[in-house]
């Protein structure tokens, strides 16, 4: 049995004038044309492209403290400069 999700309540659109400006130019432009490959061109996982780079990207699970994201696992070891996203499951 399949379980449905409710629907989220409205929220008031707090986006600027300018983004939301920018957001209806973005979703006005036409979408982009397929790419057109060869037929005999297979098609391969993000994996394999993904093993051609030097460094891979790797999820790593961590919190804030005093403003600073600290990993959980303390033998996780990351670079100096190293370029990270930050996913939040709610914000203040």
């Amino acid at each position: 049995m399949r379980r449905l999700t409710p629907m989220t309540t409205p929220q008031p659109d707090e986006r600027s004038p300018q983004r939301r400006q920018l957001d209806e130019k973005i979703a006005a432009e036409s979408p982009m044309a397929q790419l057109e490959l060869p037929t005999d061109v297979q098609p391969s996982p993000a994996e394999v492209h993904l093993e051609r780079l030097r460094r891979r990207p790797v999820a790593v699970a961590g919190i804030v403290e005093h403003g600073l994201v600290r990993p959980l696992d303390p033998a996780v070891k990351l670079a100096e400069h190293s370029r990270v996203i930050i996913v939040t499951s709610e914000s203040p």
